[in-house]
């Protein structure tokens, strides 16, 4: 299974895992991520992150990643959901979840998509802060992240 969703509503982690396994014996390894909102970010408390994103453009963006993923390393399936929308501290935000034979090619998958989502999904966030509303930038650590990668484009 090879599926990306972006939506507002939360996910269940139990249930996608059970669908990206779906009985197929020759997966040796899921290895799944799940990014929630935090109640602190730049020394600021949040109240609520808002993510924004372009209908269309997202989705074939994350797509990109996953078939990118796939052309290096031997995936069985790979799992994509995205929220966006309002959400509030603890809230589930994102869910990559990859199969494979092993967990090697798993784990690597994982982070991988992981690390190019954060660099080149078209999303953007707004927290609420006792300070009011502010943009979040790009963080330099997800860029040293995606580099690591060394893959161009």
């Amino acid at each position: 299974m090879i599926e990306v969703r972006v939506q507002t509503g939360d996910f269940d982690l139990g249930a996608e895992v059970a669908r990206l396994r779906a009985g197929d014996a020759r997966i040796g390894a899921v290895v799944t991520f799940v990014g929630t909102v935090r109640d602190m970010n730049d020394g600021d408390a949040v109240a609520e992150l808002e993510l924004e994103h372009y209908p269309g453009m997202t989705e074939r963006s994350l797509q990109d990643i996953v078939e990118r993923a796939r052309a290096r390393w031997p995936l069985y399936g790979a799992l994509v959901v995205h929220r966006v929308g309002p959400m509030l501290p603890l809230d589930q935000i994102v869910l990559v979840a990859c199969s494979a034979a092993h967990r090697g090619e798993a784990f690597a998958a994982c982070e991988f998509i992981m690390d190019y989502l954060k660099t080149d999904a078209p999303f953007w966030k707004k927290e609420q802060t006792p300070n009011g509303a502010r943009w979040v930038d790009a963080r330099v650590s997800d860029d040293a992240a995606r580099a690591k990668w060394a893959v161009a484009g």
